[in-house]
């Protein structure tokens, strides 16, 4: 299941079953989980810990050292959930202990070619992140988000679950659950109508967030008068969960 010309350390722990390809290299306190295939030219550096049916392609780099020039060396962490698939050149760094002290990613989650995720991010369940997507240190991913190719986000930025953004936006703020955004600098563009439909709301539950959604962003309210309306008029999970999302916001939302 190891091919002869990978490299793996005597302290990483990995299932019986599971595969490596030729010329990989993986580092000690690395912990991979069974079903897991490693493709050839894959860096793994720990800790990590990398859950069941992992599927990493080609020139991946996964657990290294962060970017963040307060690093010292420190052995922070990576851990990865299960049934994530990290495709070609993709870069996942762990965190630092100014930070989280790890970067946690969720399971089934589809990191295309190119996607990088900084120290000390967080990020949830069945998220997408296309081509070339960047996500800077500290960044909060919901589940379900979908992020088109080439788009970046700040540092410390919150995106909402079911949120997406459209490909080549600059996300420098945060993104309330639910809502599509797109452009540079990000602005808001309406509902993720279609995800939401995908993933099984009901009409009742997409009309609610419609009108939530109006009220912060066509109403001409301020923020609090916006939530405080919504509290007030709807009593659902799917409401709660966008005010939440905004009520979270340290650094303002995407207008």
């Amino acid at each position: 299941m190891i091919h002869p010309t990978a490299i793996v350390d005597p302290g990483a722990r990995l299932a019986e079953d599971v595969e490596v390809g030729p010329f990989s290299i993986i580092g000690p306190d690395v912990e991979i989980g069974a079903g897991s295939r490693i493709g050839p030219h894959v860096v793994i550096k720990g800790p990590t810990r990398l859950g069941e049916r992992t599927r990493i392609f080609q020139f991946a780099s996964v657990g290294e050292d962060c970017q963040d020039k307060k690093y010292g060396g420190e052995p922070t962490w990576l851990v990865v959930g299960d049934d994530n698939v990290i495709r070609e050149g993709v870069t996942l760094h762990r965190g630092t202990i100014q930070g989280r002290n790890e970067t946690t990613i969720g399971s089934r989650n589809l990191f295309m070619a190119y996607a990088h995720v900084g120290h000390d991010c967080m990020i949830g369940d069945d998220c997408i992140l296309a081509n070339q997507v960047t996500l800077a240190g500290h960044v909060t991913l919901g589940d379900f988000v979908i992020l088109g190719g080439l788009s970046a986000i700040h540092q410390f930025c919150h995106f909402g679950a079911h949120a997406m953004a459209g490909g080549g936006s600059i996300i420098t703020k945060d993104t309330p659950a639910y809502v599509m955004i797109n452009g540079n600098p990000a602005q808001v563009h309406g509902l993720n109508l279609v995800g939401l439909k995908r993933r099984g709301f009901s009409a009742e539950a997409i009309k609610a967030l419609g009108e939530a959604y109006k009220l912060v962003y066509r109403q001409g309210l301020t923020v609090d008068q916006a939530l405080s309306e919504i509290e007030s008029r709807f009593q659902r999970h799917e409401t709660d969960a966008f005010v939440a999302s905004i009520r979270a916001s340290t650094r303002g939302i995407v207008r």
